[in-house]
């Protein structure tokens, strides 16, 4: 009788590691609106869980977290450290997680097309909101509604141009990663 060792492929591997990475340098790429900064950063997290089976885009976003939590420059203005988050905008950062568990998982289920992984992504970025609000709300000690104000309404065209352009990103990139 054989021992069966169940891998992971090394490709999977990589393309976790590759999409923690740029969502470690999207972090960089911010602009100071209010409270919390506009973040290129959702951009990688969409198409890692448009392109990557459910377990390895939670895997990626989980390395990305780790890498932070251990301390290393990979969220906004080159910070790390539990203290990011455990900040105002830590709520997000937590927030990748189930937005790429629960995206990758959609369009497992709905399939890859345009409309359908913008459906996908858009559910996936309002689980995403809904993290990081509820954190800022508890750090700020404000309400839903002025929470909402500072932390979603003002982040939604943004967010829009970030999931088209993910999803695009996403049917293009099929074929040349064989996905």
């Amino acid at each position: 009788m054989q021992n069966r060792v169940s891998s992971v492929p090394t490709r999977m591997l990589v393309l976790c590691a590759l999409f923690a990475a740029l969502t470690a340098v999207c972090a960089q790429l911010t602009i100071p609106i209010g409270a919390v900064p506009v973040s290129l950063s959702l951009l990688p997290v969409l198409l890692c869980g448009a392109l990557l089976p459910t377990r390895y885009a939670a895997l990626s976003m989980a390395g990305y977290m780790l890498m932070g939590l251990c301390g290393l420059p990979v969220f906004s203005n080159l910070t790390g450290g539990a203290a990011k988050l455990f900040s105002v905008t830590g709520g997000y950062i937590v927030g990748y997680l189930p937005c790429v568990y629960l995206e990758s998982f959609m369009i497992a289920r709905l399939g890859r097309d345009y409309w359908k992984q913008c459906l996908a992504m858009a559910l996936s970025v309002l689980v995403c909101y809904a993290f990081g609000t509820a954190w800022f709300m508890v750090t700020k000690h404000t309400g839903l509604l002025p929470s909402l104000s500072l932390c979603v309404f003002p982040f939604l065209p943004f967010d829009a141009v970030k999931i088209a352009l993910a999803a695009l990103l996403s049917v293009r990139l099929q074929k040349p990663l064989h996905l």
